[in-house]
């Protein structure tokens, strides 16, 4: 498991969920999608690297991909707004980047879009109700898959990115990617923002906090193997 245990995961989501109901339909939507809100992501920058058009065009694209949302908007709405910003931007981008990476070439039949067309045009009841989720697909495939796929939990596809960062990478994180040392040479981020999610990292009650530590460490290899590389003699 990725999450610090199932009482406190669940503590983890009522909160999510109480500060999402005070929201309008966008914003709630917005705020149960993400892990960091925009004060707190500008916040681990430093003084010099905030750039208001770099927000001004990222609040473009935030628009765009809410726009499918409103007062009067269901299940299928919903769904609209998946497609374009969670499957485009996370799922898609994971499966094209790994497959390539191993020389496999993955097809994505569910997203041809004459089915996608048809199934945005089927009401919502034909895909979730209060006991099945997924009930188009459960329906099709019933005569084919044994019984007890059926009936056991739903399982996901998570890492155990907690695990991974207390201890096996719990070296990279102090003495290297987001040592003191590294953070304030380099000059992007606060080292006071980035000091309080490692101390979060490390204790009793880290949350969501993993998420953020795990985008800093991808940005930081990266800008590590992009701008602090020696140059070939």
């Amino acid at each position: 498991q990725s999450r610090s245990g199932s009482i406190s995961n669940k503590v983890r989501q009522a909160v999510r969920f109480g500060e999402g109901a005070k929201l309008t339909l966008q914003e709630r939507y917005w705020r149960w999608a993400i892990f960091a809100d925009g004060a707190e992501a500008q916040a681990l920058l430093s003084e010099h690297s905030r750039n208001q058009l770099a927000l001004d065009r990222f609040e473009t694209f935030r628009k765009s991909w809410l726009e499918p949302l409103h007062d009067k908007s269901g299940m299928n709405d919903v769904l609209r707004a998946d497609m374009n910003l969670v499957l485009s931007n996370d799922m898609l981008t994971k499966v094209d980047l790994m497959s390539m990476a191993n020389s496999l070439e993955v097809r994505t039949p569910f997203l041809d879009f004459e089915l996608v067309n048809f199934i945005f045009s089927l009401p919502e009841d034909f895909k979730i109700n209060r006991s099945t989720r997924k009930r188009i697909l459960q329906d099709a495939f019933k005569d084919l898959l044994p019984t007890e796929l059926y009936n056991r939990p739903k399982k996901g596809f998570e890492v155990p990115m907690l695990k991974w960062l207390r201890r096996e990478m719990k070296s990279l994180i102090q003495d290297d990617l987001l040592s003191e040392k590294m953070i304030r040479e380099q000059g992007i981020f606060n080292y006071t923002e980035i000091k309080k999610l490692k101390e979060q990292l490390f204790s009793s009650n880290p949350g969501d906090v993993h998420a953020r530590i795990w985008g800093l460490i991808v940005f930081q290899w990266w800008w590590k193997n992009t701008f602090l590389k020696p140059a070939k003699g």
